[in-house]
């Protein structure tokens, strides 16, 4: 995501960082390169213009010009209104206590995710231990009752529908009926959508928001569209209200003018993002971490809290142990290769490393291999991936033939694991100790 906003963004620094003395014809330079990189990431103009006016007026200062490094101290400049700009803060969202029943009412055109977006928020609240009920209000689109249903059965949210129904306040006061009996604390109203704006979907969302009293109307539009986004955002808020928007396709977004124009224009802040089609694919939505990723700062955090998600702390030590007495086997690496994958994309995690966004593309990250390797492993016993060393030429025929590789491929992969599996000792080994590290480095024998 906003891969050549990042890379421009990057490039544009340049002209500043790491100077011991900068002149305003610096700034003016660095400025410029900004101000065409957010234009051709589809930044409004507006926006535009107060985030190069309010850059100049601070950084042409005598606090910047005549500090011990004026670089680094422009560079904080940019960063700050670029969180500014994004949101200044994460917002949660504004539920009620478990003893009382909170309601999101999901608005947003066709074509939007609204209904993906409704299921990916249940999921998110679901883990967060409440008790969420997903409610199909959205009686216009053909199957979106049905869709509903189905990404609720996948997820294990209930859903509450009505067969036939034509009147979206009477299916939420089932709903709620329904709540009140369930023990829900939280509803989350799926609502009708047109392709475009028009007079009756926006009299049929002010009855049900007069009717539920929502604790928050959350916008959802697609990211890849832009600035449309936006307009779409300011007349909701302006016919109906809104707490909050959440933009889908996120992680397609590769330019991102909707997400930097935002909270300027409509003043309503991001709250989620979907970055994926999966159901755990939905991100609550922090400026500092976006900025930081957006100036090519990366976002560890970010990172941490997806490993964590997917690694169970034990098993994590139990995994160190193993390699510190070389007892990693081919079991442990297909787990790891697993939880991996549930982390998501490859390309979107290395951009969460500093330095490294823009620096790598779809194309660069061997996923042909790494799915042959998940593939070699999968077609191995329990018992062979336990103990490699058992493998011999018949074994490594079989796993060959049942992975449709070759001899020769599965044989460059005990390899590799070998070679792996000793760089892991050496790597846990100096952990402990950082001068033997040192040591081997300037001695040249590391990865001998």
């Amino acid at each position: 995501m906003f891969d050549k906003l990042t890379q421009k963004m990057t490039d544009a620094l340049r002209f500043i960082s790491g100077k011991s003395a900068i002149t305003e014809k610096n700034i003016d330079d660095a400025v410029e390169a900004i101000k065409m990189a957010l234009l051709e990431a589809d930044v409004n103009l507006r926006v535009v213009r107060r985030f190069v006016n309010s850059t100049i007026e601070e950084a042409k200062g005598e606090k910047v010009l005549r500090s011990v490094d004026p670089g680094q101290q422009f560079i904080k400049i940019i960063h700050d209104k670029m969180v500014s700009f994004l949101g200044d803060n994460k917002q949660d969202l504004a539920l009620k206590g478990p003893d009382t029943i909170s309601a999101v009412l999901m608005l947003g055109l066709q074509g939007s995710g609204k209904t993906t977006s409704s299921a990916k928020l249940a999921l998110r609240l679901k883990n967060e231990k409440r008790r969420p009920l997903l409610v199909a209000c959205d009686l216009v689109r053909p199957a979106a009752v049905d869709q509903l249903a189905i990404l609720g059965n996948q997820i294990g949210v209930p859903v509450y529908k009505e067969e036939g129904a034509v009147d979206s306040v009477k299916v939420y006061q089932g709903a709620l009926d329904y709540a009140r009996k369930n023990m829900i604390d939280t509803m989350i109203i799926d609502t009708t959508g047109r392709l475009q704006i028009d007079e009756p979907m926006m009299a049929e969302l002010f009855r049900l928001k007069e009717a539920s009293k929502p604790d928050e109307l959350l916008l959802v539009a697609d990211a890849m569209t832009g600035q449309s986004a936006v307009d779409i955002a300011k007349t909701f808020d302006e016919k109906i209200g809104l707490s909050g928007v959440v933009l889908t396709k996120f992680d397609s977004d590769t330019r991102g003018g909707a997400a930097l124009s935002l909270k300027t224009i409509t003043g309503k802040p991001l709250k989620f993002v979907g970055v994926g089609e999966k159901p755990e694919d939905f991100e609550p939505f922090h400026p500092e971490r976006m900025a930081g990723r957006i100036l090519g700062m990366g976002d560890i955090v970010s990172l941490v809290e997806k490993a964590q998600a997917v690694i169970d702390q034990k098993e994590a030590q139990k995994l160190q142990k193993k390699m510190e007495k070389e007892n990693f086997t081919l079991e442990d690496w297909f787990e790891q290769l697993k939880s991996v994958k549930k982390m998501g994309s490859l390309q979107a995690m290395l951009e969460m490393i500093p330095g490294m966004a823009g620096q790598v593309s779809e194309d660069d990250i061997n996923k042909a291999e790494l799915k042959q390797q998940e593939v070699i492993l999968s077609s191995m016993t329990r018992k062979e991936r336990q103990n490699h060393l058992i493998i011999g030429p018949t074994r490594r025929s079989r796993i060959a033939k049942g992975s449709g590789t070759s001899v020769a491929e599965v044989a460059r992969l005990l390899k590799k694991f070998e070679k792996m599996r000793s760089m892991m000792k050496k790597m846990a080994k100096f952990n402990k100790n950082p001068q033997a590290l040192q040591s081997m480095m300037q001695s040249g024998r590391f990865g001998r």
